[in-house]
């Protein structure tokens, strides 16, 4: 027989577990992904990321290894990235910019793009909003300079220079970022080979979702 007391603490159980749950959910929507080298492996544990991504390409018709290796690159996939804070004798104390999010956007590009768009309510930290951003970028830039699509390196140089530095060639006095540009190159190039081994898997699961 249960006392009044426990009849009241049902409830309360009851609540504790949904909240618990719905944690446990919003950690799985924002934790970067397990395997992060592998295009398949990180669709496969974030199916919705295919999702968003495959609208992105035919939105914008930028391939999805090269949205990915943007971000990749910028974020590690981490939805709140942000730059390192600068030191003096070892102490942090600034951030040298203001950019934030999976593709590490700044808030004054973050602002033309919404306005570009309509989409004002979307959010740097939000994967689907990242990476059509991403797309509509790579997009304006081969509009803009007549960088192509599927070319990573020179797409993330136009990306981190921005449209006037790309222009003016400043990436040329910096040989760290030429080497990472490649990479990103390399990268986007690793991750479109190995989605098509798994994409056609991916769309059949994505047609049968509803969200």
């Amino acid at each position: 027989m249960l006392s009044a007391g426990s009849g009241r603490l049902a409830p309360l159980r009851l609540v504790g577990l949904m909240l618990a749950v719905v944690m446990v959910l919003v950690a799985c929507t924002t934790s970067p992904p397990t395997h992060i080298n592998n295009a398949c492996a990180i669709f496969k544990e974030k199916p919705k990321w295919y999702k968003a991504a495959a609208k992105s390409r035919e939105r914008w018709g930028t391939p999805i290894g090269v949205q990915m290796a943007i971000i990749y690159q910028e974020s590690r996939y981490q939805a709140d990235a942000k730059p390192p804070r600068k030191r003096f004798l070892g102490i942090p104390t600034f951030r040298p910019s203001d950019a934030y999010g999976y593709g590490q956007a700044k808030d004054a590009t973050w602002a033309w793009y919404q306005k570009q768009t309509g989409r004002h309510g979307a959010d740097r930290d939000d994967f689907a909003d990242a990476v059509d951003f991403i797309g509509w970028y790579t997009n304006y830039s081969q509009k803009k300079l007549g960088i192509s699509k599927w070319d990573g390196k020179n797409q993330y140089l136009a990306y981190h220079e921005g449209h006037g530095g790309y222009a003016r060639k400043t990436y040329l006095k910096k040989a760290w970022l030429l080497k990472v540009a490649a990479g990103v190159g390399q990268r986007g190039q690793r991750y479109n080979q190995q989605l098509k081994n798994c994409e056609p898997e991916l769309k059949e699961e994505a047609s049968s979702w509803f969200f």
